[in-house]
């Protein structure tokens, strides 16, 4: 069984960590390559609902391993919280596995992302404030901490010393901020050596000999495929690659092993923070789509901006990221709707454009053209095959289908863990 991806679709909070645990139990390992704790899955197990941040969902089932490889960057006082609060319940984490690669978020990362966000003023991008994009920027500059760094203080003390050089000199000078002391940074990474030693490992060795014996991995992104830092809105995007492509380098997996990518897309859209959202709503149909979503951030709490289903982003996404499937989330919360928009194109500057703007001022400016479908009123949570939704939402269903450019295979009518309906199996058995 080759390797398969699952990404977001949209601009994130898709539903991407119940598809992940929908095809868990099929699977050896699940793999998050890319972003830290600045995003979330929620899990309803029976009763009991999983708030998970830096752990890969998978680690909810017994029997597989979970993997934090190269491409994410680890808040290790976030790791162990979660950690300790799945102890907690009863959980097993004991098969996690952390790239020695990847890269380590400081208090000085955390300290820098919300002061710099601050200075922005009205130019804000809406980060969440836990220090990702220093992170990474130190990633790319060459003055980052990696998780292996931590086993030997003479080098963790160099690096650490070395990056706040420059650092110290911009909180001070630039900031007003007080100084952070190297001293306090190399003590508080150090603390964790310990706890940490055993769940360090080569990462991308053992994926590729998972693959080698015929193992099934399952590659989990954060973010989403609008917030990928090279195709999503700029700037306001993450500082990972988010998308299909970022499971490669961010794992060490070569693409050759990727014959299943699946996209998860909403019933309708949302979106954290600023930038670009053409079906936005502003009027009760939002607020409605919020309070019956329930859609709140799963890491920040902040309310998420709401809006119609837009096809052409679903088509940008599906043709970025090489889709084979689409898992269609939360077709119940459009449930007691008379008519239900679907943006299938955009008017720009007077003219109609089929696709996403490759400019970002046309894309700003872009304006939704609909197409309107008829709702239902049936509960439709119960539903486990097709057949058994109303017809209007059969037919919404397919005419998202036939706008998205990718086959729907799973829809979601509810949050309990077995609400989803299967119409073409994700795995290809």
């Amino acid at each position: 069984m080759p390797a398969v991806v699952i990404i977001g679709a949209q601009w994130g909070d898709e539903g991407k960590g119940k598809a992940t645990d929908l095809l868990a139990e099929r699977i050896d390992y699940v793999v998050k390559f890319n972003g830290g704790n600045n995003a979330g899955h929620t899990v309803v197990i029976g009763d009991e609902k999983y708030a998970l941040h830096l752990l890969p969902s998978g680690i909810l089932t017994p029997g597989v391993i979970p993997v934090i490889s190269n491409g994410v960057v680890i808040d290790l006082e976030v790791l162990f919280y979660e950690i300790a609060a799945l102890n907690a319940r009863g959980i097993d984490t004991s098969k996690l596995r952390v790239s020695a690669n990847a890269h380590v978020i400081t208090a000085y990362h955390r300290t820098l992302d919300k002061v710099t966000e601050r200075f922005l003023g009205k130019r804000q991008i809406g980060t969440t404030g836990r220090g990702i994009g220093p992170t990474y920027a130190d990633k790319i500059n060459r003055v980052g901490i990696r998780i292996q760094d931590i086993f030997d203080e003479n080098i963790l003390r160099q690096k650490v010393e070395g990056a706040l050089y420059q650092k110290n000199t911009l909180l001070t000078k630039v900031y007003n901020r007080k100084a952070i002391a190297a001293d306090e940074i190399v003590a508080d990474l150090l603390s964790y050596a310990d706890r940490l030693r055993p769940m360090v490992a080569d990462t991308a060795l053992e994926l590729h000999q998972a693959l080698e014996a015929n193992q099934t991995v399952l590659f989990e992104g954060g973010q989403a495929t609008m917030l990928d830092v090279d195709h999503g809105t700029y700037p306001f995007v993450t500082s990972s690659n988010a998308t299909a492509g970022g499971a490669s380098t961010g794992s060490g997996i070569g693409p050759r092993e990727f014959k299943t990518v699946i996209g998860i897309v909403k019933a309708y859209t949302t979106r954290v923070g600023a930038g670009p959202f053409p079906t936005e709503l502003f009027d009760q149909s939002g607020e409605y789509l919020r309070a019956t979503g329930f859609e709140f951030g799963t890491t920040t709490g902040r309310p998420r901006r709401c809006g119609w289903y837009d096809a052409p982003i679903a088509r940008y996404s599906a043709r970025i990221n090489g889709l084979t499937d689409f898992v269609l989330t939360k077709l119940d919360v459009l449930t007691g709707l008379k008519e239900i928009p679907v943006c299938v194109a955009y008017e720009v500057d007077g003219k109609r454009v089929e696709e996403v703007p490759v400019s970002q001022s046309d894309f700003h400016h872009a304006k939704p053209i609909y197409e309107n479908f008829a709702g239902w009123t049936e509960d439709i949570s119960t539903a486990r095959t097709f057949d058994e939704l109303p017809k209007t939402c059969q037919d919404y269903v397919l005419a998202l289908e036939r706008l998205s450019g990718c086959r729907i295979s799973a829809i979601g009518v509810g949050p309990a863990r077995d609400a989803i309906i299967v119409r073409h199996d994700l795995l290809g058995a």
